[in-house]
């Protein structure tokens, strides 16, 4: 039976109500959401609609006020930081051939049609896929020295919160990352049996609500 997938305001609302209970310093930083004249901006300036699960995740928080370990692998950016960073790699894909993709690589350093809504914590952009074809939707990472890498990627942002959202309530991990907290009470994301975080202890995250 395929699993139903839910949409990203009900992952967001069970992720919300997880950290309101466990981790009350990364529930603040989450942003209130972004406004209808913001995304509507942004879609201007990047050229066409943002993919639709990202617009409703926008609607439940406007990215993140600061990097933060929330989700597994990448950080939410903001409807402005999404811009930013959609322009940053244009200019720099322009200026240095990076729109062509090589021999050696399976897909160009950018795309036109990548949008970039979180990032690792190297700086890496994840993005999604906006290509037509039965990829649309599809999350990858691109910005960095390589070209776009789309390896065991994720079908589409709802599928990603919704998984997050599972881990948090059910049990369980997210492509081999487990949640924790912190000494300070943050939510991290390791391997399993992981025990501590530079020198510092972590704790297997609550599973679920009281």
């Amino acid at each position: 039976m395929t699993q139903q997938i839910l949409p990203p305001s009900e992952s967001w609302r069970r992720i919300d109500a997880w950290l309101a209970m466990h981790s009350a310093s990364d529930l603040a930083v989450l942003n209130p959401p972004a406004t209808p004249e913001e995304v509507r901006d942004a879609e201007r300036i990047l050229g066409i609609p943002l993919p639709g699960d990202l617009a409703e995740s926008l609607q439940c928080h406007n990215g993140l006020s600061t990097w933060a370990t929330l989700l597994p692998e990448q950080s939410s950016l903001s409807v402005s930081g999404i811009v930013d960073r959609w322009q940053t790699c244009m200019d720099v894909a322009a200026e240095n051939d990076g729109l062509t993709t090589r021999p050696w690589d399976d897909e160009p350093w950018w795309h036109l049609l990548w949008v970039p809504w979180a990032e690792s914590a190297d700086g890496v952009a994840q993005v999604i896929d906006q290509r037509s074809g039965p990829d649309a939707g599809r999350l990858g990472w691109a910005g960095h020295s390589g070209g776009g890498d789309f390896t065991d990627s994720w079908p589409g942002l709802a599928h990603l919160l919704h998984a997050v959202a599972r881990a948090l309530h059910d049990g369980g991990g997210v492509r081999g990352l487990h949640p924790y907290l912190t000494e300070q009470g943050d939510l991290w994301w390791d391997e399993k049996d992981s025990r501590e975080l530079n020198g510092q202890p972590l704790r297997p995250a609550p599973i679920g609500l009281p």
